[in-house]
């Protein structure tokens, strides 16, 4: 086991800003699509953080035409070409799925007031 931990060591990211669940973030992916490479951006609510070392992950979860979309991203993966917060939720519990229920008012999550210090 240690030798998995070395080598996910050198492969571990450290340029990715300090964000929460319940937090709204754009996450910059990169797509292949034969030999052309594009960046798209996937916007929404940060509903859950999941795993430690280089095995971390995290899922976005957006409404997109009156369905939700939730997609898993591999924090340390270099397909991300960057991560941007756009809105710092303020929740009480680490996992959001109770979003998935949650239709309108019911859906939104309140503002963290974020201290520059």
């Amino acid at each position: 086991m240690d030798i998995l931990q070395q080598i996910g060591r050198d492969q571990i990211r450290s340029d990715f800003p300090e964000y929460r669940v319940g937090d709204t973030v754009k996450v910059h992916y990169k797509i292949k699509e034969g030999n052309k490479e594009r960046v798209q951006v996937f916007q929404g609510i940060v509903i859950q953080k999941r795993g430690a070392g280089i095995s971390k992950s995290f899922t976005v979860r957006k409404v997109s035409n009156g369905i939700g979309v939730e997609r898993i991203f591999p924090q340390h993966s270099p397909n991300i070409d960057k991560l941007e917060i756009v809105r710092y939720g303020r929740v009480r519990r680490a996992k959001l799925f109770y979003l998935r229920s949650a239709k309108g008012k019911a859906g939104r999550i309140k503002e963290r007031k974020r201290f520059t210090a």
